[in-house]
């Protein structure tokens, strides 16, 4: 299915396989390398594509554009069509967010006795947890520790951390493994029961447990079906659009509108729990991105609204290896797994660049050096660009049959347009994969707005500025499962006394002095792709915004 033109560059790279199984392992860059590496290729670096906030309470810190239009927006509801005084359910615990995060939040507090409703934007499920391929990380063998894991978090993230987060992340990992085993979770496993490992990107043990390269998949599916044996309740296809606050800024609980029938209704909860996801459906600097339909930061926005501090938000993770090849799935997501189980990052002229498990963000950068800064990229029919992943010296490496075995989702993919990974290479290019900033939380969930717990993708500082391969997953885990835990305990505690929208007033307020223009509104709930020629109104145009 290659063109001619991509098929000499393929000839490159099959004359240089040999050499290169030879040279074995490249050396990992030193410490100055990898920052010039990161201040000249990497996306954050570039100055022009940041803005500082003009309202909220990060104002005066750099976020990129895409995202500072989101922040800096009125309110696409019209507060005055909802009724807190008279919410449509009352609950302790209300969950936002139907991934990995907020059902294993909603588990959680359930197991705490708590009265607990989970609503969705789109289905349970339709997240990005359901997308992650390459597997989780948890120290949990003989030769690994939680205190090597957390060296590599602070290492993976430049040191820049939040320690407190960072070490929960990986205590609790082993037991988060243990967890899903008893759930049912079918993780890769030896003859004889040992739980197979793999090295990812900037890892010092091989600590990434994995169900072939559909991990996020089998975790959902697992996850999803105890949440229905549990009969816990759900409420799909509603998007919360606003939180409600009372007099002293304290949540208590949010405002939705159902998009099938545009029904408006408010839910009052003592503690709420935000696990909404990223922000990838931006499209930060144009990149394209690996994230599902629903990821467009609206949980940064509605807890930004309501008083809740952001960090990290000048940094985006950018995938090394989305699809560049063929156009019908760029910037979708190839796995780290497939460079763990042998595959070489190769430039056009058939040669290594980069040791191909460095962190991610210093791999996206060397691929964009390859094909912006040295001109040595493959050069697509349309005029896009990328490096090869060497995918048939895996079957060298480990065997005939182990592309196949190893990476069945990502074979079947590319097979459906004529490329076969175990014969041939295939072509990629950084893509927008994750949010490194997020809400501020403490090791609990909890957000610096008070009965506010954020959980997953939305939350900020477990990574630092970069996340390792096989965390996500993890994340989302551990503090789902945390946030569901301390929301369920507090609420015992909660007395509600009124709800409503002042802090959107104040917010509204700010926005006004700021000159912010008023045809900016969030949250944008879903992206839209379609040419102008053929929009129509979306679901949510409805919503009262004038």
């Amino acid at each position: 299915m290659y063109p001619q033109s991509m098929q000499e560059s393929i000839k490159r790279l099959d004359a240089t396989r040999d050499a290169r199984i030879k040279q074995g392992k490249i050396p990992l860059l030193g410490p100055e390398p990898k920052k010039e590496l990161l201040h000249g290729f990497h996306p954050d670096y570039i100055q022009s594509s940041m803005r500082a906030l003009s309202v909220g309470p990060n104002k005066g810190d750099q976020t990129p554009h895409e995202i500072a239009d989101v922040l800096e927006a009125w309110p696409l509801a019209d507060a005055s069509r909802f009724d807190p005084a008279h919410p449509k359910f009352d609950v302790d615990v209300l969950v936002i967010g139907a991934g990995g995060a907020g059902v294993s939040a909603a588990l959680v507090a359930a197991e705490h006795g708590a009265k607990v409703l989970t609503v969705t934007k789109l289905r349970i499920g339709d997240a990005n947890t359901m997308m992650a391929q390459g597997g989780i990380q948890a120290a949990d063998k003989a030769n690994d520790s939680p205190e090597r894991h957390y060296l590599d978090v602070l290492g993976g993230g430049h040191f820049k951390n939040v320690p407190e987060l960072a070490r929960a992340l990986v205590s609790d990992a082993p037991g988060v493994i243990e967890w899903l085993e008893e759930l049912g979770v079918m993780f890769d496993k030896e003859a004889d029961g040992t739980m197979m490992t793999i090295h990812g990107g900037g890892t010092s043990r091989k600590r990434m447990h994995a169900a072939r390269d559909y991990t996020g998949a089998e975790i959902m599916r697992t996850l999803r079906d105890e949440f229905r044996n549990r009969q816990l309740e759900l409420v799909e296809y509603c998007v919360a659009v606003e939180l409600l606050t009372d007099e002293k800024g304290a949540c208590t609980g949010a405002a939705f509108v159902n998009l099938e029938t545009q029904e408006h209704f408010t839910i009052r909860a003592k503690t709420t729990i935000i696990a909404t996801g990223g922000c990838g459906r931006l499209h930060v600097q144009g990149f394209p991105c690996t994230n599902h339909y629903g990821a467009t930061a609206d949980g940064l926005v509605l807890a930004y609204r309501a008083g809740a501090k952001l960090g990290f938000i000048d940094t985006i993770q950018y995938h090394p290896t989305g699809a560049a090849y063929p156009e019908q799935i760029f910037g979708l997501l190839i796995t780290e797994k497939v460079r763990g189980v042998g595959a070489h990052l190769v430039n056009a002229e058939g040669n290594r660049f980069i040791y191909e498990l460095e962190s991610r963000d210093v791999t996206a950068s060397a691929i964009i050096r390859e094909c912006k800064g040295r001109n040595l990229g493959v050069t697509t029919p349309t005029g896009r660009f990328g490096v090869w992943l060497d995918t048939p010296l895996i079957e060298v490496l480990k065997g005939p049959g182990a592309v196949k075995k190893n990476l069945p989702a990502m074979y079947h993919q590319y097979e459906r347009f004529g490329i076969y990974m175990d014969k041939e290479p295939i072509l990629t290019y950084p893509t927008q994969h994750y949010q490194n900033g997020g809400i501020i939380i403490k090791d609990s969930g909890e957000t610096g707005v008070k009965n506010l717990y954020a959980a997953g993708e939305v939350a900020g500082g477990i990574h630092g500025r970069n996340r390792l391969m096989g965390n996500s997953l993890l994340d989302i885990l551990v503090f789902g499962k945390r946030a569901g835990s301390a929301a369920a305990e507090a609420a015992k505690l909660v007395t509600l006394d009124g709800s409503g929208f002042k802090h959107v007033t104040a917010f509204e307020s700010e926005l006004k002095a700021a000159s912010v223009p008023t045809e900016r509104r969030s949250p944008m709930l879903l992206p839209e792709y379609r040419r102008d020629e053929f929009k129509t109104p979306l679901p949510f145009a409805a919503l009262g915004c004038e």
